[in-house]
């Protein structure tokens, strides 16, 4: 189900897919029991893992995407050099990432990181993050000089 415009399905992003579906059965979701599964493919080839971690507080809970980036980057990894993450859920359509993680992948991940985006049905779209949030807020906008 990629569409018009849209980078093509590459093997290793099926490898990476897969993982991400497995990250899914990891999730801790005793309020919502909607399980996502994210899985960040880094600079050499290592896959870091990540589902979402839910809270009673709610405010607390992290979603699948930031966990495998935060991990990547607790695990060394630098920022900007992934070559790709995907996320899984039960969805009717391919999921995609919340506004709050289209924002933590603009900047841990870069405007032309591809975000894979699938559901349980097999249903695939892969964009880039630049492509999901466009006119995005980033540190070039902190250091603006004409202020």
């Amino acid at each position: 189900m990629i569409g018009k415009g849209e980078q093509p399905m590459q093997p290793e992003w099926q490898q990476l897919m897969n993982a991400a579906r497995e990250a899914r059965e990891r999730a801790y979701v005793p309020y919502s029991h909607f399980q996502v599964g994210a899985a960040l493919l880094d600079a050499n080839g290592h896959i870091h893992y990540g589902c979402n971690v839910e809270n009673a507080a709610y405010g607390p809970t992290n979603c699948a995407e930031r966990t495998a980036l935060f991990r990547a980057i607790a695990d060394g990894c630098a920022p900007q050099s992934f070559r790709a993450i995907a996320v899984i859920g039960d969805t009717a359509e391919p999921i995609t990432p919340c506004g709050v993680c289209r924002q933590v992948l603009i900047e841990l991940g870069g405007p032309a990181l591809p975000v894979i985006m699938g559901n349980l049905n097999g249903d695939i779209i892969v964009k880039t993050v630049g492509e999901l949030l466009p006119g995005a807020f980033t540190s070039a906008d902190l250091h603006d000089k004409t202020i």
